[in-house]
């Protein structure tokens, strides 16, 4: 039997993609990150399937709950929250699947980013101001960062940064951009985005975490920090110019 990893996006349970609910309809077993999720995404689930919150289980526990379920015959699906292809874990665990010998594939879900970005309309590459987006996190009680992956050079290249796992450093962060980014530059913190408790706070490098502590996020938030979040000076794309020579060239 083969097990499905399902990205269930940023939480909300009409931003799961097609696939992922009829993947969650047809299981008999479902595992899912109890702190991440809006529990609306489980009204997809059959009443008859077996749910496990995996919040308190470790990788070892949970691999041996999948292969158990999976060799029993039982339609297993994993859920993840966001997509499979940021911070999910999913190399751990399709390798100890692998020396399983069960098989398993991926269903992608709406990222977060993607949530945040839309939640405050924004386009993250906008011309002129930012042509990149730079996904990372930060090392609190973590696993090490490479050391070659400074958020101070990140923040260097002018690209439009979105930060995970790090709000509870928002203060420290925004001191170690700040050189390069600017004070001013605008910062957007989404919290349980597209979730019943979504929270969204706009500011500044030298502004956002006053804002982040007088809310009391902890966990469940990421931060966006760039130029293009208030593109107001910004230029506007040469693939839409009227200037541009739409004639089709054959060779």
């Amino acid at each position: 039997m083969r097990v499905h990893f399902v990205g269930a996006g940023p939480g909300a349970a009409d931003l799961l993609t097609v696939r992922a609910v009829r993947l969650l309809e047809a299981a008999d077993v479902v595992l899912f990150p109890g702190t991440y999720l809006d529990p609306g995404v489980l009204a997809h689930v059959s009443p008859d399937a077996e749910l496990i919150d995996t919040q308190d289980l470790d990788l070892d526990q949970i691999t041996a709950r999948i292969v158990d379920a999976a060799r029993a015959g039982r339609s297993v699906v994993r859920l993840a929250s966001g997509d499979l292809s940021v911070y999910s874990a999913l190399h751990e665990q399709a390798r100890r699947l692998d020396a399983a010998g069960v098989a398993w594939d991926v269903t992608p879900g709406v990222p977060a980013y993607a949530a945040a970005a839309a939640a405050v309309g924004r386009e993250l590459t906008v011309p002129l101001l930012g042509q990149s987006v730079v996904l990372t996190r930060t090392q609190a009680r973590s696993t090490a960062m490479p050391s070659g992956e400074a958020l101070a050079a990140f923040a260097a290249t002018g690209a439009t940064l979105v930060l995970h796992l790090a709000i509870t450093r928002t203060r420290e962060l925004m001191a170690e951009v700040a050189p390069h980014v600017g004070a001013d530059c605008p910062v957007v913190v989404a919290h349980r985005v597209s979730q019943p408790e979504q929270q969204i706070l706009r500011g500044t490098v030298a502004t956002i975490a006053d804002a982040v502590e007088a809310a009391g996020l902890r966990q469940a938030a990421l931060i966006m920090v760039g130029r293009t979040l208030d593109p107001a000076s910004a230029g506007e794309s040469y693939l839409y110019d009227p200037r541009r020579d739409r004639t089709i060239k054959r060779r």
